[in-house]
């Protein structure tokens, strides 16, 4: 794991002498991405720059510095991430007359590049990955990403100049790079909570689409499109179309067969290795699998909160216990999880609001106390239907869909006629006599969100709005028109028959890359640590795609077949109750002890001198907050961590 930059200066207006100042520079700001060695490697025939920060994982020794020659010594590349099969790709290139200096992934690689070609050999990788490749033959800059997204690859032209790093931090050190905020983006971030792939909160920078490679022989004044190696839309509508046929029993043997190897592969390392765990049915089923093919009990670590609600780490425990795991748990104070606030605008580089962001990170800092890789459950909700939107969007389209739209529309009404907090009053007092199932938390505000998508005009409509925070961002950020997204753009879609498959695909294409992965890259690297993640190894989402819908989501309750597969190894009792979100109170804390600096965030004057966002609606949602009539914490962190980055930046 580590830190990767350069540029490509085709004017050659930068002296042979500053090109390795100019990119030591940039690469320096990746220092928490590689604290364990750096390098550069210049052409200056070219005006070519590579970079690199190392975090050494594998192969400790000199022989995996980068940036890393081939043997015939066409190719170098600067590399972050790892490629988990390079021990199988080795054996192979070995057969075939290639001999090895060292025992890295990257010798293998530039090995693999040399025998294969660059799209050929990065079909064989399975791993997490981002590189950019300088072939010194024929003067061509490859930039490549792994399938999902696990690693980020940011990349512009600025004039003549090609940059390209692991972060925008990099970027900006660069004399040519102009820093220009784009609007469109920060509409689009206030909408979901991030920018979305391929854009970035600058103009013309943008992010590598995962599964693709783009190539620039710089000659032309604009980029190439990149080119796809491997597709999610593939994957969706081949498994969509050629279904597992076979028993109950094979699927949950299958599964348990790809996620065991995906898991032993992940705990290759020469350091010390451990596992996040919530306790929930992903990240014990990777612990599980991990302890079930360790010798030594498995590293865990989870934290745990005061506050009702919010804390899983009892049941994290309970599951350590019953495994055998190192267990390792710290319970966070209120303070402690605000003092990650200020950090976070550095953090993430660009506006980023899921909320979870500061827990993800305490979690990486305990652990990197005792380990420098740490394995992950990410991924298990998208591919096996975990959340609850997948259901419960489901069933109110079922309930709502037959209705004529203006009876929808007069049923939305009604329903916002009264507050929530009116709303929560009569369910208070109806509670005696309510059927279990209708009691909810929070009834008065789910209530409003169920108006606010009474009106769509089909499901899909409905899902867009589920995962929207601002539903009108163009009103919200002065001069701006929204990004056309996988989201937004249908043609981008698979073809699936079924609504909920189709949620779950646009989860795996946008909330998944752009959301969990960000949030998980930059908090782990935050801290050097490296963070594994098993469910994404391509073999095991293609084969979640073979798995009918019926194997994933029954009753209402989603991930089925992965339930089954974790059974084997924890009691039913421990894993079994109502799935917990990895948050924090920011309800609370907005109306509490961040009250001051978010009032000063959002100042209705500081907001006109900014002259980004319109401060009319985010004053009105902050005073319907601050009054208790309204919780507004997602629309409001959204705004203030667009706020925070800009103070910053």
């Amino acid at each position: 794991m580590c830190g990767i930059t350069g540029f490509w200066d085709r004017s050659r207006q930068i002296s042979n002498e500053y090109l390795p100042i100019i990119v030591q520079q940039m690469s320096d700001t990746l220092l928490l991405r590689g604290p364990d060695d750096s390098g550069n490697w210049v052409d200056t025939d070219a005006g070519i720059a590579l970079g690199h920060r190392r975090l050494a994982i594998v192969d400790l020794s000199p022989e995996g510095h980068q940036p890393m020659l081939s043997g015939d010594s066409r190719y170098v590349i600067v590399f972050n991430g790892e490629i988990y099969n390079f021990p199988e790709l080795r054996k192979q290139l070995q057969t075939l007359g290639y001999s090895f200096r060292g025992h890295s992934d990257t010798e293998v690689m530039l090995a693999g590049f040399c025998e294969w070609g660059v799209l050929e050999a990065t079909k064989r990788f399975n791993g997490m990955f981002a590189f950019a490749l300088w072939d010194r033959k024929e003067r061509i800059l490859h930039l490549g990403r792994d399938r999902i997204g696990e690693k980020p690859l940011y990349y512009g032209l600025c004039g003549q100049t090609l940059f390209f790093s692991s972060e925008l931090k990099a970027l900006k050190v660069h004399p040519d790079f102009t820093a220009e905020i784009n609007r469109d983006a920060v509409a689009s971030s206030l909408r979901f909570g991030y920018v979305p792939t391929p854009y970035s909160i600058y103009q013309g920078i943008w992010k590598l689409t995962p599964g693709t490679i783009l190539s620039w022989d710089g000659k032309s004044h604009l980029l190439p499109e990149p080119i796809s190696y491997w597709s999610a839309k593939e994957a969706a509508e081949s498994g969509s179309a050629n279904p597992f046929t076979g028993s109950e029993t094979e699927a949950i043997a299958k599964l348990d067969e790809l996620l065991r190897d995906a898991v032993a592969m992940r705990m290759v390392a020469d350091v010390p290795l451990g596992a996040f765990l919530s306790g929930g049915i992903d990240s014990s089923t990777v612990v599980a699998l991990m302890q079930a093919q360790s010798s030594q009990p498995v590293k865990t670590f989870s934290i745990g909160f005061h506050e009702e609600g919010y804390n899983e780490a009892v049941h994290a425990k309970a599951v350590a216990q019953h495994l055998g795991t190192e267990h390792t748990e710290m319970y966070v104070t209120p303070d402690q999880a605000r003092a990650v606030i200020p950090q976070l605008p550095s953090l993430y580089d660009e506006p980023f609001s899921d909320s979870s962001q500061i827990p993800t990170f305490l979690v990486s800092q305990l652990a990197r106390k005792h380990v420098t890789v740490s394995l992950s459950g990410d991924g298990g909700d998208e591919l096996f239907g975990g959340y609850n939107r997948y259901f419960w969007g489901r069933n109110i389209w079922q309930k709502i869909g037959w209705m004529p739209k203006h009876l929808r529309h007069t049923t939305s009404q009604a329903l916002t006629s009264l507050s929530p907090q009116t709303w929560d009053r009569i369910f208070a007092l109806s509670d005696p006599i309510l059927p279990a199932k209708l009691k909810q938390a929070g009834p008065g505000d789910k209530l409003h969100k169920l108006a606010s998508i009474l009106s769509v005009p089909d499901p899909d409509t409905m899902y867009a709005a589920l995962v929207s925070q601002w539903k009108e961002p163009e009103a919200l950020v002065i001069g701006s028109t929204e990004l056309s997204t996988a989201l937004s753009d249908r043609d981008r879609w698979a073809q699936l028959p079924d609504f909920t498959q189709r949620m779950m695909y646009l989860d795996l294409m946008t909330y998944l890359p752009d959301d969990i992965l960000v949030k998980v890259d930059r908090a782990s690297m935050g801290v050097s640590l490296e963070g594994r993640i098993p469910f994404l190894d391509h073999r095991v989402v293609e084969f979640a795609w073979q798995v009918p819908l019926s194997m994933k989501i029954r009753k209402n309750q989603g991930k089925w077949l992965l339930r089954q597969v974790l059974y084997k190894y924890v009691p039913q009792s421990l894993i079994e109750r109502p799935k917990m979100g990895f948050g924090v109170p920011i309800d609370l804390w907005l109306r509490g002890e961040l009250r001051e600096w978010a009032e000063d965030l959002l100042s209705e004057n500081r907001l006109q001198q900014e002259g980004y966002l319109n401060p009319q609606p985010i004053r009105q949602k902050w005073q319907e907050h601050q009054s208790g009539d309204r919780n507004w914490q997602y629309y409001l962190w959204a705004v203030l961590m667009f706020q925070a980055w800009l103070a910053e930046n």
